[in-house]
């Protein structure tokens, strides 16, 4: 028997471990290209964009649409309740515990009257007329630890943060414009605070409040910054220093005031 070199028993022993051939185990040669000879290297295929139609045309559907005559925004019944509610006044809320922050990193002087402006100028708080924002709500977050004695303007709110206003001595003093015919009801109510309301009634409704939570109403008479929390603007008024019926000129720095009797006696409430 001739002498098998080395690589031939290597190949030999390979062979007798592996598999018998079957049908298992063929595989066709890979010299051969099955697609079609397309377009580029993709091989002419839509690059999912679909075959004709809008999608290749690159008309999309807008956002939430759906094929068929019914899509689903269309399938539920109207909810009234929800009618005008892009027509009602916003007031973007304010904390009392962002309020006693801007006290305390001195961003609002409580020696002076405090209303939208003062807040609006800290720059921690942003209104959009063109949203609907029509001032200030005041929540009671941070209420119990409230401890500021400010005269204090805002246009909305509720009896626990007056409460917690009037506790530290403070007066708190709601919107100061005419108010709309669906808000009168809220600015002439004195348990609110209402500036339409009758003082007298404002006095006992103060006097129930401090019963109700506990606690004892301070004197405002015998206070020295009596003079500040007692200042108040005229219902006509928007900002503090200027009378309702100026007119005043921003590019010359000019404040025009009327002198006449007769427009003095309009502009006065």
């Amino acid at each position: 028997m001739p002498h098998n070199p080395p690589t031939m028993e290597k190949a030999f022993n390979l062979l007798r471990a592996l598999p018998r051939v079957c049908l298992a185990n063929l595989k066709d040669h890979n010299w051969r290209k099955t697609t079609k000879r397309g377009r580029a290297q993709h091989g002419g295929d839509k690059h999912g964009a679909g075959n004709k139609g809008g999608g290749q045309r690159q008309n999309f559907m807008r956002i939430g649409y759906e094929t068929g005559n019914n899509p689903f925004y269309k399938r539920f019944p109207c909810e009234n309740y929800y009618r005008g509610q892009h027509l009602k006044r916003q007031y973007p809320p304010l904390s009392m515990l962002d309020l006693q922050k801007m006290i305390d990193t001195n961003r609002i002087d409580i020696t002076k009257p405090i209303d939208l402006v003062a807040i609006a100028n800290t720059g921690l708080y942003r209104m959009f007329p063109d949203q609907h924002h029509f001032g200030v709500n005041l929540t009671d977050e941070g209420a119990d630890i409230f401890c500021a004695k400010v005269n204090l303007e805002v246009q909305w709110t509720n009896d626990l943060v007056i409460a917690a206003v009037e506790r530290c001595g403070g007066i708190p003093i709601p919107r100061r414009m005419i108010p709309p015919p669906d808000a009168i009801e809220f600015y002439t109510d004195p348990a609110k605070r209402g500036y339409l309301a009758d003082p007298e009634k404002i006095s006992q409704e103060r006097l129930v409040l401090a019963q109700k939570y506990g606690y004892e109403l301070p004197r405002i008479e015998d206070d020295p910054d009596y003079e500040m929390l007692t200042e108040r603007k005229d219902p006509r008024q928007i900002f503090y220093g200027l009378e309702p019926g100026w007119v005043v000129n921003l590019r010359d720095k000019v404040i025009l005031k009327p002198l006449e009797e007769e427009l003095l006696k309009y502009y006065n409430s």
